[in-house]
């Protein structure tokens, strides 16, 4: 009886402790994270950091300093992550000012050329200095003649620094793009509907971060180019529906695509399958 006694004292005082144990841990002084390394961030704060970085690139153009903030999250492949957020951003209806500033820095990161970022050229304003020997003089016991002086009032110009434009980013300089090239993809291996866009400049280099929108009856998308470097930077697409009809532009005008729709092709069995659209803009 007495052995049984104590073997129930012991479990009672073996579920306190423990009991109390986790009542200090977790209630009392549970355990604070302070200062915490950026790769150990929850996915959702990793997003909040990449779209940090990427805005202050797309205001500095400063690609070293990107990439070496971005290195803090130990990210596998950088550039892939931040492809993978923008279409992210893109599904959840994020602005598209900070989904382009995402898609840039991928982009950058790649291999294209940083965006130009203006800087300033501090003007130096010349103050004239008297020249030696145009001091009055006179011979020894002489008296001194009298100078007159007239006072003149010389403005110095004052220097003001004029503030750095906000910089929006953006991959279109110039001219709006216009549509060159409108041709009609029957590929069994793509994906039924697909709507490819690609958008180069008049030396047809790839331009990505491009902003596209694509339109329809009470409908409307914006996709971005660059987000897909592995096939394109300037490159980018959309799934279209069967039996409707899709206007697309460029975000910063120029003439749209108009009348698009999925064409029906046939395969080598004879089978009917939704074929795809190949659009090209160029900045003339």
């Amino acid at each position: 009886m007495k052995t049984t006694r104590t073997i129930l004292e012991g479990v009672i005082s073996l579920i306190l402790g423990f009991g109390l144990g986790l009542t200090y841990a977790w209630v009392i002084s549970p355990v604070k994270f302070v200062d915490a390394e950026p790769q150990a961030l929850r996915a959702d704060f990793k997003d909040h950091f990449r779209s940090a970085i990427s805005a202050a690139y797309a205001s500095n153009g400063d690609l070293e300093r990107a990439r070496a903030r971005l290195a803090l999250l130990n990210d596998p492949d950088p550039a892939q992550a931040l492809s993978a957020q923008a279409q992210r951003m893109l599904a959840s209806g994020a602005s598209p000012e900070s989904v382009q500033q995402v898609a840039l820095l991928a982009s950058a990161l790649q291999g294209q050329a940083a965006a130009e970022v203006p800087t300033q050229t501090p003007t130096d304003t010349a103050i004239p200095t008297e020249k030696p020997g145009n001091t009055p003089t006179s011979a020894p016991g002489e008296t001194p003649p009298t100078v007159e002086v007239q006072a003149t009032n010389t403005s110095i110009p004052e220097i003001t620094s004029t503030p750095r434009p906000t910089l929006t980013p953006t991959a279109t300089l110039g001219a709006p793009y216009q549509l060159v090239g409108q041709d009609t993809i029957c590929e069994p291996d793509l994906a039924e509907g697909l709507l490819q866009v690609y958008v180069t400049t008049a030396s047809r280099k790839q331009v990505p971060g491009a902003e596209i929108i694509v339109t329809w009856n009470n409908g409307e998308e914006h996709i971005f180019t660059g987000l897909k470097p592995e096939i394109n930077h300037g490159y980018a697409d959309y799934l279209m529906a069967p039996e409707v009809i899709y206007s697309i532009r460029m975000a910063d005008g120029g003439a749209p695509a108009s009348g698009l729709s999925a064409p029906t092709c046939t395969s080598t069995e004879g089978e009917a399958y939704l074929g795809g659209l190949r659009i090209t803009f160029q900045q003339p």
